[in-house]
């Protein structure tokens, strides 16, 4: 038996939430192998939307174990509000729901470290989600990490300690106005680790290796986006784990050969949040046309996400390095109306003509070139077949499966479950 890996191809928010719960079906165990509570999986479906940030999107349905891994960092409030969350739909989270011992915790003095690092950028930020990941994945290379597994231990509190007043330290080296009071986040910090106490902590690595010899079907959920991986992204307005496939062998415990299908997941075209590069960005009305029938808000943080045109270098670039077999794509329904659509199939990078990603992508070295198609006006919404997809929009997907040379296998027409075509 192989793992699948469900990960995003752009700068996130491509909707890897939805295809995981529409694919769940197909697994028993679904696996977040990295990321922390900024990623925000949005769910729709009987008229209810549900945004999860760390727990796996296979959570709502019934039989099915969710693990999160050991390469993801917990938040225990935000998991614990999560949780609370889920109490009106009688889920027995306590049955199947997972965390691996090895999954690092966040300290409320890494989130005011990540303001505090933030705040000292000045003109210079990178966009941070204040969520205290980047510290926490500091402390975790560093080896200062405090990790689930530690809780077992008589002395937790004060490893703790030592790493909070560590933090407190550093905080007072940045030298700006941070205005805080710790014991009241670290009040609301040991309660609900005390949530975390209730669930099932577990030698993750051991259990999906049994898992795959008694035959089990496992899907991997990555979060974020290939073009914010620390080593392959747009560095440094990245996040701080590896998005992309390889972060799947390391954030389970899983062996590269133990790799099945490889889902890569896009929009039908770009967006972007926070600060960082971005080639196809449109400043005009139709930027803001896409945005606003697209709904491009972020689902933790609420930031207004830029919006641009397809880049299928950037993206052929994802799908060389992930190794993706077959393709999602997203909200195609947000580009009907537009007269005239766009894609970026080369970059005019400093005098001369490329069709890969370089080292940068800033706008004072590259340029967008672009082939243009003609847009159409139905509404995709209500649609059930691919039979009845626009000739236009059939050659939109033609040209880009073409141009990556990997099948789109899914192709979603709306926020719902149900407005989700199999090809």
């Amino acid at each position: 038996m192989a793992v699948d890996l469900l990960l995003g191809l752009q700068w996130g928010d491509e909707g890897k939430g939805k295809i995981v719960d529409v694919l769940t079906r197909n697994y028993d165990i679904i696996a977040r192998f990295q990321g922390g509570p900024n990623a925000g999986h949005t769910l729709e479906f009987d008229g209810i939307k549900h945004i999860l940030r760390t727990i796996p999107s296979g959570i709502f349905h019934s039989n099915k174990i969710n693990l999160i891994g050991n390469g993801v960092v917990v938040d225990p409030v935000v998991l614990a509000r999560e949780l609370e969350a889920l109490k009106p739909y009688q889920i027995d989270y306590h049955s199947s729901l997972l965390l691996s011992k090895r999954t690092h915790i966040i300290l409320p003095t890494h989130r005011l470290l990540d303001a505090a690092s933030e705040a000292s950028k000045g003109k210079a930020k990178i966009g941070s989600t204040l969520k205290g990941i980047g510290p926490a994945y500091m402390d975790k290379t560093g080896r200062n990490g405090f990790r689930i597994g530690d809780l077992d231990r008589n002395d937790w509190k004060e490893k703790y300690r030592q790493l909070a007043d560590k933090h407190q330290k550093m905080i007072s080296f940045y030298e700006v106005d941070l205005q805080y009071n710790l014991p009241e986040l670290e009040a609301e910090f040991f309660d609900s680790l005390e949530v975390l106490r209730s669930l099932q902590r577990i030698d993750s690595e051991h259990y999906l290796h049994q898992s795959l010899k008694e035959g089990k079907h496992i899907l991997a959920e990555g979060a974020q986006g290939s073009l914010l991986d620390i080593d392959f992204g747009s560095y440094p307005f990245v996040t701080s784990s590896n998005t992309t496939a390889a972060g799947a062998c390391n954030g389970l415990g899983v062996a590269p050969n133990k790799i099945g299908d490889v889902f890569g997941i896009f929009k039908a075209y770009t967006t972007r949040v926070g600060n960082g590069p971005f080639p196809t960005e449109l400043f005009d009305n139709t930027g803001k046309s896409i945005a606003e029938k697209g709904h491009e808000f972020g689902a933790v943080t609420k930031r207004p996400r830029r919006c641009g045109w397809l880049d299928l270098v950037a993206l052929k670039y994802a799908t060389e390095i992930n190794g993706v077999t077959q393709l999602c794509m997203m909200k195609a329904d947000v580009l009907s109306g537009l007269k005239e659509l766009k894609v970026c199939t080369a970059y005019q990078y400093k005098g001369q003509q490329i069709d890969h990603l370089p080292y940068s992508i800033d706008e004072k070295d590259v340029e967008p070139i672009y082939t243009g198609f003609k847009g159409w006006d139905e509404d995709l919404t209500s649609l059930t077949s691919t039979d009845q997809f626009p000739e236009q929009f059939k050659a939109y997907i033609n040209f880009i499966e073409s141009y990556l040379e990997i099948p789109i296998k899914i192709i979603s027409i709306g926020p719902d479950r149900k407005q989700t075509i199999l090809c």
